[in-house]
Formats: structure tokens, sequence, C-alpha cells
């Protein structure tokens, strides 16, 4: 197989590390830490107790960045600023432990809506920092297209690619349980030889639901056939519970051949 199993978890950023070691046990080659709560990387108490799991496992290792509070495309210049700063930090602690990180894009504020074409360039901007910081500590940022919540930036396929296009450092996570929020799974299908990235979670195609894969609506079979012949490297499948992943783990592998 040439696509790599991966879990992650953003339910589980205030829990007691030692859930992770269950990661291994279900049979996965890699944890997506979820850079928030108990595993912010900018504590030195975080890092070094993530760092001491992570030895004691033969995990790969990827991280998404914290997106709590933060909005790259704001017209407030010292939240604009810190959310900046924030993913460039998330970057640097990083880049010890992975050369892959997925961010959040920005989002519009009911003031930004007056302005899109003023969003758009602040949400470039950004990216532009980003991807300097990236590039100078050998990793890629990865910008994630978002679930079906109007006021987000690239939740559809061309507007992800069209953001990132051209931007040193930055590449792009293909979120599929996002894509079905949008009803827009088949048109990230098409472009998936450009992911650099990939996430996979189920829903019914309204909220993020962050489902063990099966329990929704995207049809796997579908999915897992065109991912495994046009892709290879990390998958991160996202759920809930070391439940969650073992099932889901066993059905990526049915599907994902």
């Amino acid at each position: 197989m040439n696509l790599l199993p991966y879990f992650s978890s953003s339910a589980k950023v205030w829990d007691d590390i030692e859930w992770v070691k269950g990661i291994e046990d279900c049979g996965y080659v890699g944890w997506e830490i979820v850079a928030d709560g108990n595993y912010r990387l900018d504590s030195k108490k975080n890092f070094t107790a993530i760092s001491d799991v992570i030895a004691s496992t033969k995990l790969g290792v990827t991280v998404h960045a914290p997106y709590a509070d933060l909005n790259l495309a704001t017209l407030n210049d010292p939240i604009y600023r810190e959310s900046i700063r924030q993913i460039c930090i998330c970057i640097e602690n990083a880049a010890d432990l992975t050369d892959r990180i997925t961010f959040h894009p920005g989002y519009l504020s009911p003031v930004g809506k007056l302005v899109p074409k003023k969003i758009w360039e602040l949400q470039k901007s950004a990216l532009v920092q980003i991807g300097k910081v990236a590039t100078e500590h050998s990793v890629l940022a990865c910008l994630e297209n978002m679930i079906g919540v109007k006021e987000f930036l690239c939740r559809f396929p061309r507007e992800l690619i069209g953001m990132t296009e051209g931007i040193e450092g930055i590449g792009m996570t293909f979120d599929f349980g996002h894509a079905n929020t949008v009803g827009k799974v088949n048109e990230f299908l098409k472009e998936v030889k450009r992911a650099n990235h990939i996430h996979i979670h189920d829903n019914h195609g309204v909220s993020d639901e962050h489902l063990a894969l099966g329990d929704g609506t995207v049809q796997w079979e579908i999915v897992g056939k065109t991912i495994a012949n046009n892709y290879k490297g990390i998958v991160v499948i996202e759920g809930r519970s070391i439940e969650e992943a073992k099932l889901s783990l066993g059905r990526f592998k049915g599907w994902f051949t």
C-alpha cells in the first residue's frame, strides 16, 4: 500500500497524553498532533511530554497548527498579526518533529464581507509570510479546505488551489470530510493529484461530525479507490476516540486499495 494511515483527534486536545500510545496499538503508523489545548507546541512542558511519547513508539508525526480564535483574513490588524505569529511559531517548533503541517484559512467577519477583495489579499499576504517561515524550516505548510459555513474561505477546490498556487512553502491539505459538507467530494477527487496531504472522516453532509469511516454518507468505495490510484503518502484518519480509530482503520484497509 502506498498510503500511510495516521490518526488524529481534535476531541482529545485536553486529554492526558497516554491515549496516544493506543494509536500504535490500533495499527496506525503515525499521529497527527492537533497543536492546541494540552498539545500546543509553544509550551515547553507540552513539547517535552509529546517528544517523550513519540520516542516511546514508532509513530511518524505530522502537525495540525492551532486554529482556536485565530483568523488569517481578519481586518482587525492586531488579531491578524497574532494569527500569523501563532502559525509561524507552531511551524518553528513542529519542524523538529515533522516536515508537514496543516493549517486553516481565515474567514469573513461581518465587516470583511463588505470588502471581499481586501480579505483575499490579506489571506494571500498571510500565506506568503507563513510560507517564508515554512521554507526556512524545511517544512511544507498545507492550507486546508473548510466546512460548509459560508463565511469560511477555501471551501471549494478552485478557491483553495487559487489561494495557494505559486506561494513557496505552501501546499494543500484535502479534507474529504469537509468536502462532503459542501457537496464537493467528487470535485476534490478530480484534483487529488495536487494534494500534498489528506484528511478523511465521515459525516452526513451537513455538519463536521468527525464520524468513523462508513458511519456517514461519504462514498468511501469511490473515494478510497480514487485516492489510492492517484496519491501516495500520508492519509490522516480523524476521529473522536481510539474505538473509532480501530473501526475506521479496518474499513480504510478495505476501501483504500
